[in-house]
């Protein structure tokens, strides 16, 4: 080789090497980019070549920060709607608390003055005012829960995006490398910021095949992506409860399944499900019970008495009934209703109902999944446990399931029904001025009502308590997770981000390398001319 050839490939390396670094430069912003490098090497003696153009990638430390953005992503959604309940609970102007109190302040004088109709109309307005209250909390609370769904069904529209164009370019890169054997950076930066973009979605676990293709399933190890191939999620109503809009799966037979929350631990998704399972349902369900115990406390006191007209107390407030939701994946068209027969044995959450092979039946609570005594009555079809009779019309086939809500949602149905303050039946006994009655309702603040454990302002307490303390536990898992996702964002960074100094340096260092090689091929050309000028 020439002195002309081994100058040539000096200055075929350097422009490379200018055009990479310049491409480092101009890509400093750009999301998901990786800093690429020259790699050369000598061309035995006759000058040097470029062997690839490498990007500065750690799959490890990608994977890492994969997670650890992943779980920021779920803490940050579960963030955003709690605060949301925490602002509400915590607004002591707009909370239950002071208006159960202005109830049973009006109450109280009333039975200093039961016969004076301006403290009645004063119990009526206090009562509506405070029923009104129990509306708009679990009214809001619902609005949550559809604004739940909603971003549900919008990162599942997201998520199936992202898989359909990483599969996409699993194609693209598969088709390259079988030309040269390479895969193009630009294609893998693509790919592997899809999967960043994935992952504070969903949990996912990636591998790469020989191919250069990547994998991609969920954390219970279930496809999303297997090289050109999708396998989609499905968000939509939930087979035991069509409230709640629950994300499903169809596996490669394109057989379709309702996939359990534990499958989404990290992410948006894990974060919204972790919220609702958590902390919404909670809510509802306490905010239920408190509705159901102090209607049904003060309506079995108020009948005790006699109104202004000497008559029977009627019922003062009203309040629904318990939902039972059938699974859309029954087998058998039976239906079931049920009631609340024991106040006291109420608990604060849904209830799953499962038939057994032998007719049986098996309940478990759907907060936390444990199983509670059941009674099965075969005269009459009812099934009974914790507070509630659910009565069946048939008998449902093996593996059939229902969901119980006792209490979820009850607060929306809190109605007061008196019309008159004539109607309050502040007395025990005949005479306007009899006011036993009326302190008796007044003791009921006083009472531990809610399960036979707490009080009506002690049950509001402990709900604003929970939801406080969840709070603070939450702030500070974000804080933290922050922390460590920055330091795994600066560690990558340091591998493969571009330091515009050091860019900077190698145009300056390439420059010189190019100048040289020209001067190689210079000092060539000067030989020769020496050489052809002795003729």
């Amino acid at each position: 080789m020439s002195i002309f050839s081994i100058g040539l490939s000096g200055l075929s390396t350097a422009q490379q090497a200018l055009y990479t670094t310049s491409n480092n430069i101009t890509n400093v912003y750009t999301p998901g980019y990786n800093r690429e490098i020259v790699m050369m090497t000598e061309s035995n003696g006759n000058g040097v070549r470029v062997t690839d153009v490498q990007r500065q990638f750690n799959q490890f430390v990608a994977t890492r920060l994969n997670a650890a953005s992943g779980t920021l992503s779920s803490l940050q959604a579960y963030q955003n709607e709690l605060g949301q309940i925490d602002n509400l609970l915590s607004d002591e102007a707009a909370g239950l608390a002071p208006m159960m109190q202005k109830f049973f302040s009006s109450m109280s004088q009333m039975a200093s003055s039961p016969s004076d109709p301006a403290s009645r109309e004063g119990v009526m307005g206090a009562a509506r005012t405070m029923v009104a209250q129990f509306r708009s909390l679990d009214q809001y609370a619902e609005d949550i829960g559809r604004s739940v769904n909603q971003q549900l069904e919008a990162e599942v529209e997201l998520v199936n995006t992202y898989t359909q164009q990483i599969a996409d370019l699993n194609r693209e890169i598969v088709l390259a490398r079988g030309f040269d054997g390479k895969t193009p950076n630009n294609l893998a930066n693509q790919r592997d910021q899809l999967v960043h973009e994935l992952s504070q979605r969903i949990d996912i676990r990636v591998n790469e095949n020989s191919s250069g293709a990547y994998s991609v399933s969920l954390s219970s190890g279930l496809p999303l992506v297997s090289g050109e191939n999708t396998y989609q999620l499905t968000a939509r109503p939930g087979a035991n409860d069509p409230t709640q809009v629950m994300v499903g799966y169809t596996d490669p037979a394109g057989n379709f399944s309702e996939l359990q929350e534990r499958n989404f631990q990290r992410g948006t998704l894990g974060g919204l499900m972790e919220f609702r399972r958590d902390s919404l349902d909670k809510l509802q369900n306490q905010l239920g019970q408190l509705a159901y115990s102090f209607a049904t406390a003060m309506n079995e006191q108020h009948t005790q008495g006699l109104d202004l007209n000497q008559q029977p107390g009627a019922e003062m407030f009203s309040i629904g009934s318990p939902q039972v939701f059938m699974n859309a994946n029954n087998t058998s068209t039976v239906t079931a209703a049920a009631t609340i027969t024991d106040s006291d044995a109420l608990l604060a959450t849904g209830f799953n109902v499962r038939t057994n092979d032998d007719g049986s039946f098996t309940v478990t609570r759907a907060d936390n999944g444990r199983e509670v005594a059941a009674a099965f009555d075969v005269g009459t079809n009812t099934l009974s446990f914790a507070g509630v009779e659910m009565t069946l019309s048939g008998t449902p086939n093996t593996n059939d399931a229902f969901r119980v809500e006792p209490v979820k949602g009850l607060a929306s149905t809190f109605s007061f029904e008196l019309n008159d303050g004539a109607e309050i039946a502040a007395a025990q006994s005949t005479g306007s001025g009899d006011n036993r009655n009326a302190l008796a309702m007044l003791e009921l603040q006083n009472q531990k009502t809610i399960g036979g454990t707490a009080t009506f302002n002690q049950a509001y307490a402990g709900m604003v308590s929970t939801v406080g303390n969840k709070m603070s536990v939450v702030k500070a898992n974000l804080a933290a997770q922050e922390g460590l996702t920055s330091q795994l964002e600066a560690l990558q960074q340091s591998e493969s981000g571009v330091n515009l100094d050091e860019e900077a340096a190698n145009l300056v260092r390439f420059q010189q390398y190019y100048q040289a090689n020209a001067k190689v091929i210079e000092t060539g050309t000067t030989l020769l001319d020496t050489i052809l000028s002795l003729r």
